[in-house]
């Protein structure tokens, strides 16, 4: 983490991670990224349906192959990469057979590695197999919920999921929550864990920081009046008034379960993740 000398007060909390020394340098390949419009939280209506997104610095969306579905074809590292739209690190990838990609960058991932994805691929870090052939206690990133549908589980910055077993054709993932969730293991996963670890770490240390990334300032309920909030009015500092606590529409929001009890993958999911404060 790179901190900075006090010179302002927003320059005194503020930390980054030092790109310089992680990166390869590269610029991005144009022809694989593109343009996408920001609605700032809208609708097709225009109704503001998430609250708190608008501005921000404009960028251009890379697109990633998630699936890696080159089977059997090794490839070489030519990048690494920033992406202003995740907080994970990217790495540009060349092909036996000339073709380039933009793939999720692995920790500990350097220019000239090669990678493979295949049935048979040996388990080593980058490379990309079938769960059924990665052993107990591995970590595994950017994984299938079904075969040939693409990584989901795992794709953000230090995130990875840990192997617990496999039996009857499902391999068993521990999750970062702590959920332990059932998947076929005919889907692959990338071995170890996602790139940019110390993501987590970095202090914004300015209002304005959060600005720059399309993020809007957030107000508290209870500093607004009655009629905007159910928190709101009042002389002074209020208590809530309320045994749960609520949003702006009055719904329930503390340790309330908002998963849809009719979900496909319910059905998967060995143990549930923690809801309760420990």
């Amino acid at each position: 983490m790179k901190k900075y000398k006090p010179t302002s007060p927003g320059v005194r909390q503020r930390t980054t991670i030092e790109y310089r020394s992680l990166l390869s340098g590269d610029k991005k390949k144009k022809s694989l990224t593109k343009k996408i419009k920001q609605h700032a939280g809208r609708n097709n209506r225009g109704v503001i349906t998430m609250r708190h997104q608008g501005g921000g610095h404009k960028k251009l969306y890379r697109m990633i192959d998630f699936r890696q579905e080159k089977l059997a074809i090794p490839a070489t590292v030519k990048t690494v990469e920033y992406d202003p739209y995740r907080s994970a690190f990217i790495s540009l990838v060349v092909y036996k057979d000339g073709e380039q990609r933009y793939i999720l960058c692995g920790k500990g991932m350097q220019v000239g590695d090669t990678i493979v994805t295949s049935e048979d691929a040996p388990i080593q870090p980058g490379n990309r197999t079938q769960l059924k052939r990665i052993p107990i206690g591995q970590f595994v990133y950017n994984v299938e919920i079904r075969p040939e549908g693409g990584g989901k589980l795992a794709r953000s910055a230090g995130s990875h999921l840990e192997v617990l077993g496999t039996a009857n054709g499902f391999t068993d993932l521990k999750m970062p929550s702590r959920e332990v969730r059932r998947v076929p293991d005919r889907c692959f996963a990338t071995i170890g864990e996602v790139s940019n670890p110390d993501h987590n770490l970095v202090s914004i240390g300015k209002a304005g920081r959060n600005r720059w990334l399309g993020i809007r300032p957030t107000v508290r309920g209870s500093a607004m009046n009655p009629v905007d909030h159910k928190y709101g009015g009042g002389e002074g500092k209020q208590r809530r008034g309320t045994k749960r606590p609520k949003d702006i529409w009055g719904n329930i929001t503390g340790g309330k379960k908002t998963r849809n009890k009719k979900k496909w993958s319910s059905k998967h999911i060995i143990k549930r993740r923690a809801t309760k404060k420990r």
